[in-house]
């Protein structure tokens, strides 16, 4: 397939709509909050900002995972891991910029490691004051355990229910580690009480707004990657992998290569994720590895319609703002809630909302077109 095609593939209806929302967001939220007054109707507050931000770092995970459940039927429930490790990743970046203004002073450790009379810095900390390794690390960490781990798995054809198991597993040995207080991640507690990324205050007006606009991006480059994946003849083999993946490999591709590629493009963007979800939120810890996190992301793809992208990222924004207002407003219905809305979907809305709604209107341009060669076929007659 030429490049042509691809890039018009990629800017169809539902893609053209998605980016120029995203390039509104990026324009409309930072001049809102920066002219607009604060009794406007239409000003967005600072606050406001860093929550969208956070909703749009969780929609760079549903895309992620909904590249390899939508397109390849990998039903991972692992993958709030890489999104965690992204976020360790960032977080250790971003404890090195505290140096000695932390509640201890100690020009190099973390309070943490102060408090546990740890005497030097571990080696795998080293480096990770400079933000270029800092970034790569948020790539490769995530990237290399779904490298690894999906070797392992696709070569020995673990599939279906047992994949997905397995990868909750390891999201949950990860989860348990990082407890522990002899990591030196910061145990039960995580990493928090960030100053400053790139020389400027996390807290600043300017630098949640330009950690807003990164997220946006992110998302951007994400649907490019994710889009140009599943529309190139690499995305047709994908296809066929989720839908006949025993015909796949008898006709003679490698079916393991193309799932251990999906699958550690997905976990780095994951990774991406998490690094842009931490400096907004202000904290990473161990929960961010529970495996509840993680089912609550394929629910996420579920309600915006899973092997559409844009409904992973939909869904993602749609239940994380009903998540925000129910938390609230009645806190101990939540999860019920979430609950409900799974078993609704599920039932009665089984391609999500992106999905439903382009099938309907699939059904109606075929009843058209029915309708119109009728018509031709009459007046022939």
């Amino acid at each position: 397939m030429t490049r042509r095609p691809i890039l018009l593939a990629m800017l169809d209806g539902k893609g053209a709509i998605f980016l120029g929302v995203l390039a509104a967001l990026a324009v409309l939220v930072p001049l809102s909050n920066l002219f607009l007054p604060e009794t406007s109707p239409l000003h967005v507050p600072t606050y406001a900002v860093s929550l969208l931000g956070k909703y749009l770092s969780y929609a760079l995970l549903a895309l992620a995972l909904d590249l390899v459940w939508g397109y390849c039927g990998i039903l991972s429930l692992g993958h709030g891991a890489f999104f965690a490790l992204g976020g360790y990743a960032m977080g250790m970046y971003l404890m090195r910029q505290i140096g000695p203004r932390g509640v201890y002073g100690h020009p190099v450790l973390p309070d943490f490691m102060v408090f546990l009379n740890w005497q030097e810095l571990p080696w795998y900390w080293s480096g990770f004051d400079i933000f270029p390794l800092a970034a790569l690390m948020v790539l490769a960490v995530p990237g290399l355990l779904a490298l690894v781990f999906g070797w392992l798995a696709f070569r020995s054809r673990v599939t279906g229910v047992y994949l997905s198991i397995i990868t909750q597993a390891m999201t949950f040995a990860l989860m348990l580690a990082f407890f522990r207080n002899d990591m030196g991640l910061g145990g039960n507690n995580g990493l928090t009480d960030f100053k400053d990324i790139l020389g400027f205050s996390v807290q600043a007006q300017g630098t949640r707004l330009a950690l807003f606009v990164a997220t946006v991006i992110a998302l951007a480059l994400g649907y490019g990657v994710a889009r140009y994946m599943v529309t190139s003849t690499y995305g047709k083999v994908l296809i066929a992998i989720r839908d006949a993946e025993s015909r796949t490999r008898f006709l003679g591709y490698r079916v393991e290569h193309y799932k251990l590629v999906a699958f550690t493009v997905s976990a780095m963007m994951a990774g991406v994720a998490g690094a842009l979800y931490v400096p907004q939120v202000g904290i990473i810890n161990p929960s961010e590895f529970s495996p509840a996190n993680s089912i609550e992301a394929v629910v996420w793809v579920a309600v915006g319609g899973r092997g559409t992208l844009v409904g992973a990222a939909l869904g993602a924004v749609v239940v994380n703002m009903a998540k925000s207002w129910l938390t609230g407003a009645l806190p101990e219905l939540w999860l019920f809630a979430l609950g409900a809305l799974f078993i609704v979907v599920t039932l009665y809305l089984p391609k999500g909302i992106v999905g439903t709604l382009s099938e309907r209107r699939e059904k109606r341009k075929a009843m058209a077109t029915a309708k119109t060669a009728g018509i031709a076929a009459e007046a022939a007659e």
